[in-house]
């Protein structure tokens, strides 16, 4: 397993959680099972936004013995005490779903306590005027949840709530479909969704990755709006591969499921390579760095994604990125203008121009 920092906390999240919006009907001793295995390979962050109740006593079975070692994303909003999904904006209402989730996980903390699928602006304003924020910040205050996040599909809204400064996480639907404008949750241009990634790994704040499939439309190449099936591979590695993003949670129906996921990380990088968007790329998209590093190998050791990357979270007011980009052995700079890059690269990038700007950003 593999692990990334959250920038406020510090927490080592693994790069592949699990979702479990598809894994209720497979019935509780196989939910047990399935976060077993998960446990036993390193898994660490779950999200709890499930498809029906039936996980949330199965998890806390599973994770008795080791409570300290795995981090829940409880969902403030979504309601289980019917035994089948609900989803409510009514403060009292959440406070006893929330209460429910908790005894059913058996724990008194909440890691990531997550303001739940506010897609509207309306939805936010009423999160507010309900006080369902300010209650989840007392929590927080409290240490009753560590962690405080939103669940959106919506760039604009997302902004908002990141204007006001108490995110330590978003769990958002990144894939290449809704990136390139392609499907029901496909919410702002390309640049608005790419600005919004870089503005959240700019301020620290983590991503968990939802959707990243398409709800399995991006596997049949009948369904996929490219003409194509992608892999979950290519899936995942696309979505790893966002600025800010931290894990990515795959909705599994079980244990063959998670099994098959786990094999990404022995999977060669011919596998996990998604080049092949940019036949799919839409004009308004193309020219821009996706960070694929199809370009390499480098003559010159460049490490041109990259390179690209912390040029792009500078230009969103990452300081630290100007930080990271000073220490890297080969800059922009010692670009050989051989043109390998422009060549190579699938979304029509003009990289040996971008290295030129690039060096006389940061100097160097």
């Amino acid at each position: 397993m593999e692990y990334r920092k959250l920038p406020h906390g510090g927490e080592e999240i693994s790069i592949i959680g699990l979702g479990n919006s598809s894994l209720g009907p497979s019935g509780e001793r196989d939910v047990e099972e399935t976060v077993y295995l998960a446990l036993e390979n390193g898994v660490n962050y779950f999200d709890m936004a499930a498809g029906d109740a039936t996980p949330f006593p199965a998890y806390g079975r599973a994770v008795s013995g080791c409570r300290d070692r795995v981090y829940f994303q409880v969902h403030f909003g979504a309601d289980y005490r019917s035994g089948k999904y609900g989803w409510t904006l009514e403060l009292d209402e959440i406070k006893r779903s929330v209460e429910w989730q908790l005894n059913a996980l058996k724990t008194d903390y909440v890691d990531f306590g997550f303001i739940h699928c506010i897609d509207e602006e309306s939805d936010l304003k009423t999160a507010v005027a309900h006080g369902t924020i300010q209650y989840i910040e007392e929590l927080r205050r409290q240490g009753v949840i560590r962690h405080i996040g939103l669940s959106s599909h919506t760039p604009a809204v997302v902004d908002k709530v990141l204007d006001m400064k108490i995110l330590d996480m978003l769990m958002f639907s990144i894939n290449p479909a809704y990136d390139y404008r392609h499907g029901e949750y496909a919410i702002g241009s390309g640049d608005e969704r790419a600005a919004l990634y870089r503005r959240c790994e700019a301020e620290g704040v983590g991503i968990s990755v939802m959707k990243a499939f398409s709800g399995g439309q991006l596997l049949d190449a009948k369904t996929s709006p490219f003409g194509r099936a992608l892999t979950e591979y290519q899936c995942l590695q696309y979505a790893l591969d966002r600025p800010g993003v931290l894990t990515v949670l795959p909705g599994v129906r079980g244990r063959e499921d998670l099994e098959r996921l786990l094999g990404f990380f022995d999977a060669g990088e011919e596998e996990k390579d998604y080049s092949i968007l940019g036949s799919f790329t839409p004009q308004e998209s193309a020219g821009a760095c996706v960070y694929c590093n199809h370009c390499q190998p480098c003559p010159a050791g460049i490490d041109v994604g990259l390179v690209n990357k912390y040029y792009d979270l500078a230009l969103a007011g990452d300081e630290l990125a100007k930080n990271h980009y000073a220490t890297l052995d080969v800059k922009a700079s010692d670009c050989l203008e051989c043109g390998h890059c422009d060549s190579r690269c699938p979304f029509q990038v003009n990289q040996m121009g971008k290295m030129k700007e690039i060096a006389a950003y940061f100097g160097g």
